[in-house]
């Protein structure tokens, strides 16, 4: 993986251990020569990854929409920082940019980011891995939600499995590493009886 796109909250949160993980995983990204894509903010979790990769002289390439960057949010230091239109030319660039996607905790804009990522790996759009950070089971609801789908049978077992998910950043950077895509036909109907 050349550039990993980070989805997490512009948000502090209230647990210094996650802010300290989100600096980490930067510093490990750029450890590993591996570029930041992420929101362009010097705020919140979105900040930290930014700060932990630049202090390790990695790549950080932050995409913000003109709206956010004129009421200056923006980090001043990245590699390159990319001004956008609008929030969906935001996820566009970021995805164009991208050979593996991973949330971090965060709020709405998190969530939105990364089930589209996931809905376009389940239409075939790419074929990247995406992994779930999930610091002391943060994310622990979600995927219940997603078992439920399952077991409901509106998502199909090999979809979900598409979200690799772990509690540690070596954890989850090993099975992005080792992840291979399945190709599953979609919305086949059941064979009638």
């Amino acid at each position: 993986m050349k550039n990993i796109a980070v989805f997490c909250g512009s948000s502090d949160g209230n647990e210094p251990k996650v802010l300290d993980l989100a600096y980490e995983l930067g510093r490990v990204l750029a450890k590993q020569n591996i570029g930041v894509v992420y929101g362009g903010a010097k705020i919140g979790l979105m900040g930290k990854v930014a700060e932990g990769a630049l202090s390790m002289n990695g790549k950080v390439f932050g995409v913000i929409p003109l709206f956010l960057k004129r009421k200056e949010v923006f980090h001043p230091r990245l590699t390159e920082l990319i001004t956008v239109d609008t929030m969906h030319e935001r996820k566009l660039k970021m995805h164009e940019r991208s050979d593996g996607f991973i949330a971090l905790p965060g709020g709405f804009g998190t969530l939105e980011e990364l089930f589209e990522i996931i809905t376009w790996g389940q239409l075939g759009l790419h074929q990247n891995p995406i992994g779930v950070l999930n610091p002391d089971g943060f994310y622990d609801p979600m995927l219940t939600l997603l078992d439920t789908m399952v077991a409901k049978e509106f998502l199909k077992e090999e979809n979900r499995d598409m979200v690799l998910v772990d509690h540690t950043i070596d954890g989850l950077l090993t099975q992005m590493k080792n992840y291979q895509p399945i190709a599953v036909p979609k919305w086949i109907a059941k064979e009638q009886t």
